[in-house]
């Protein structure tokens, strides 16, 4: 897996494909667990058509944990590489973002089936070194 991180604004927003979240609350790390699987990860996904990055956030942030009142600041843009996550040659762009989420509700019915709250890097991560990555860009804003 290759991972880069740029600046705000180098991509044009439609070529960015994804929105991670890297949320607190309560003072601790927000990390979902999906439902076929055993490991955490940051809440994200894809950007669905008309939407912008920010709404994609937004949606995805409620959807896999239930936040109905939060904040929503961007930090970066990155890229992957890696055949195995998305199917491609090409790199895959999106946008990580940080959250201070204020209010969570119950968790909508979607693919994740488990939110819980970390002091810190959870210990099994769905993917490693981009989980931990995106926690480093994040850990100084919390």
């Amino acid at each position: 897996m290759e991972i880069e991180f740029y600046e705000l604004g180098k991509f044009d927003e439609e070529n960015l494909k994804f929105a991670v979240i890297s949320a607190v609350y309560q003072g601790k790390w927000i990390y979902v667990r999906e439902n076929q699987r055993n490991s955490w990860e940051i809440p994200g996904g894809h950007r669905e058509i008309g939407e912008s990055i920010e709404e994609t956030a937004r949606r995805e942030l409620f959807e896999e944990t239930g936040a109905k009142k939060f904040n929503l600041k961007p930090v970066c843009e990155y890229s992957i590489y890696n055949f195995s996550m998305n199917n491609s040659n090409e790199k895959s762009y999106g946008r990580l973002f940080f959250s201070e989420v204020e209010e969570i509700g119950d968790l909508p019915i979607s693919e994740i089936s488990e939110i819980k709250l970390f002091d810190g890097l959870p210990e099994n991560l769905t993917y490693p070194e981009l989980n931990s990555l995106m926690y480093k860009k994040t850990l100084h804003l919390k």
